[in-house]
């Protein structure tokens, strides 16, 4: 978690920014006379705001921000009215979370209006909220996003400067082969097994064991993924739930230290939330925990249900992902591994193009690509690399392949960082490594291909050639990546031909 890459410290900015954006969002709602009800609902949104709207550009991004009422008003109201009527009320949650799922087809802002309208719906459960507070409730969301926008987007503006690279898509499909169906059914069967289950164990904190079974399926696509997140759910409540027992309990929900701690879990929630979903998941349960404090409903058997619940909703999203229309961790790594490879040849060729005096060449999008590739490369070998995995050789493999394309990661960094410079001349040699990139990356990736690697790759040049450098330690790793990608037809680590 602490040793995780920071390009730039943007997790560390972001991190800072949040606490801050979060703490005007409350400070704005107490200043109003609001509740302490729609403070916290307050918080919670401006929370997700600045958590959940992650456009390409800062335009899209204020669009998007404002669009969160449009989205979480409506399902506010809903869930408010139907909060005596337990089988409408039922039924609307698991219709918000089939609408929140399918509505990820639509990118980055459908994800973000999906998540916000899902919690709108989970925060009225988590803080009882009534009819008649509704009001106060529109008032301190449409604050909070004042607030935490003012800050993002006026006070610290840290896209504006660097902006971030653009999702990559998800994996393709059709009808029900399409990944965003197919989990808006998986994750609404989870979430009704979560509801009807959690509801026997208690009638009023069964929300939890439903929030668990739907945050479980954001940002995965297998099966694998999937079981290895709710794995990682459990294992983060387990500890922030005795964290909770040492911190949250003793204060009593004293308001100024609870609030110091809650800055912490939010900086804390940000920060680790790319390298530790385990991590961050500790940091909610302790937040959850010190909410509940203020609320003057804490104590030891609370923390306990907290558990039960989450354990409810991680085994629904493990059943769901079993049953319900399946996708094998092999067929996301294979869809991933290739398109980060697909994207390594088309950085290299732009490097290529900008070293021969191309001004509108750019290889740079194209590495900040890569890295994302690579994030979700790791997420879709997770399963085999994790530490319970009895699958040795795969584990094995699979850390290979993570090593192998973490070098050439390595490589195109240091390849975009000679192209930018000006003085770089173009060497004739350089297009005939290019040649061998792009050729390698064909054998590794192209249907049906029965080209081979080069056993013999070219001498690595003098240390005074840096493009050439990293062209040839390219080419290096793409011939070391034939190994574990094609050793085994029959492997599920393997590029399909």
């Amino acid at each position: 978690m602490f040793v995780a890459p920071d390009p730039g410290r943007m997790r560390l900015r972001n991190s800072a920014r949040a606490v801050l954006g979060v703490a005007a969002a409350v400070a704005l709602a107490e200043g109003c006379g609001l509740s302490q009800t729609a403070s916290i609902t307050g918080g919670l949104a401006a929370l997700l705001a600045l958590f959940t709207v992650l456009d390409a550009d800062v335009r899209a991004q204020r669009l998007t921000t404002a669009l969160l009422p449009v989205a979480g008003f409506p399902v506010l109201a809903l869930a408010t009215a139907l909060h005596g009527v337990p089988l409408a009320r039922d039924a609307a949650f698991l219709a918000v979370v089939f609408a929140g799922v399918y509505a990820r087809r639509f990118g980055p802002r459908g994800h973000a209006l999906g998540i916000f309208g899902f919690m709108m719906f989970f925060v009225t459960q988590f803080l009882h909220a009534r009819p008649g507070q509704l009001p106060e409730l529109f008032a301190a969301v449409g604050l909070a996003l004042v607030a935490s926008g003012a800050v993002r987007f006026l006070l610290w503006p840290i896209e504006r400067r660097t902006p971030p690279p653009a999702a990559p898509p998800g994996l393709p499909g059709t009808g029900l082969a399409r990944p965003t169906t197919r989990q808006a059914f998986q994750a609404t069967a989870a979430c009704a097994f979560a509801l009807g289950i959690g509801q026997a164990l208690s009638d009023d904190r069964w929300y939890w064991a439903v929030g668990t079974a739907w945050w479980i399926f954001v940002n995965t696509a297998s099966r694998g993924e999937t079981l290895v997140r709710g794995f990682r759910r459990v294992l983060g409540t387990v500890v922030g739930i005795a964290a909770g027992l040492l911190i949250a309990v003793p204060l009593h929900g004293a308001p100024a230290p609870t609030a110091a701690l809650v800055a912490v879990c939010v900086f804390g929630i940000f920060y680790t939330a790319a390298p530790s979903y385990s991590w961050m998941m500790f940091f909610v349960t302790v937040m959850a925990g010190l909410l509940y404090g203020l609320l003057g409903v804490l104590h030891p058997g609370l923390l306990l249900l907290r558990f039960q619940e989450t354990a409810i909703g991680a085994l629904g999203a493990a059943l769901a992902v079993v049953i319900i229309l399946p996708v094998t961790t092999h067929a996301a790594n294979d869809a991933w591994i290739q398109r980060a490879l697909h994207c390594v040849r088309a950085c290299t060729a732009a490097a290529l193009d900008r070293l021969a005096g191309d001004p509108d060449a750019d290889p740079a999008p194209h590495a900040a690509e890569l890295e994302l590739l690579l994030g979700r490369v790791r997420m879709a070998l997770a399963p085999l690399v994790h530490p319970l995995s009895p699958l040795r050789a795969r584990k094995a493999r699979a850390r290979q392949v993570l090593a192998l394309l973490d070098d050439c990661a390595r490589d195109v960094r240091g390849l975009v960082t000679v192209a930018a410079d000006p003085q770089a001349s173009h060497d004739a040699r350089l297009a005939a490594a290019c040649w061998r990139v792009e050729a390698a990356v064909e054998a590794l990736t192209a249907p049906g291909a029965t080209t081979e690697l080069a056993t013999a790759p070219h001498p690595r040049p003098a240390a005074a050639e840096p493009a050439l450098a990293h062209l040839h330690g390219l080419e290096h790793t793409l011939v070391a990546l034939a190994t574990p990608l094609r050793t085994d037809p029959r492997a599920p680590l393997v590029i399909s031909a």
